[in-house]
């Protein structure tokens, strides 16, 4: 199996402390709200609060997570039975510039379903995008406002998967093959 690795446990550091600095210089602290879409981007959206709440000076900035897969426009192909997690937005979007959380954006089709399942919490003053990791290849018209790293992946050949301590034990981004072509190198 081949696995490479695009970034290193410092880099993803060193990336959300870029994109907590930017997010920063774009807005004060008292007009943000995080939310994380699950299940990777819960995660790193916890670690850009505790940097942006350090940076700022603040430790109210309210944080979520946001659960999509009945939102998803594929939901019914993706898996027979779609497990579906908690979302828990428990504040008013509508007074905040939002910042949206994932760790790879793809086809845009996710952002496209955490922005119908906003809406349904308020109307945010803006959303605005941040990603560990952008690997081209969209299908809707979606870009990130703040990329950790962005490379030109060939469209369903490789998976980029985001490694985080808080589920994998280990800080890494690495690229491998899809299980399907996986097995049938065997």
């Amino acid at each position: 199996m081949s696995i490479r690795e695009l970034m290193s446990a410092a880099d993803m550091t060193a990336a959300l402390e870029r994109m907590a600095g930017e997010i920063l210089a774009d807005f004060s602290v008292s007009e943000l709200a995080i939310v994380g879409i699950h299940t990777g981007g819960v995660h790193l959206a916890t670690r850009l609060h505790r940097l942006l709440c350090e940076r700022g000076g603040a430790a109210d900035i309210p944080i979520g997570s946001l659960d999509i897969t009945l939102y998803r426009d594929d939901w019914s192909t993706i898996a027979p039975n779609p497990v579906v997690r908690q979302t828990d937005v428990d504040f008013p979007v509508t007074d905040y510039h939002l910042i949206l959380v994932d760790d790879v954006i793809f086809t845009g089709r996710t952002i496209r379903a955490a922005l119908d399942a906003v809406m349904d919490y308020g109307r945010p003053r803006s959303i605005r995008l941040a990603v560990l990791v952008d690997r081209g290849g969209r299908e809707l018209p979606v870009q990130p406002d703040y990329t950790g790293l962005e490379i030109d992946m060939p469209y369903d050949r490789e998976l980029v998967d985001v490694q985080l301590v808080e589920k994998d034990g280990c800080d890494r981004v690495v690229v491998s093959l899809p299980e399907e072509r996986r097995k049938g190198d065997r």
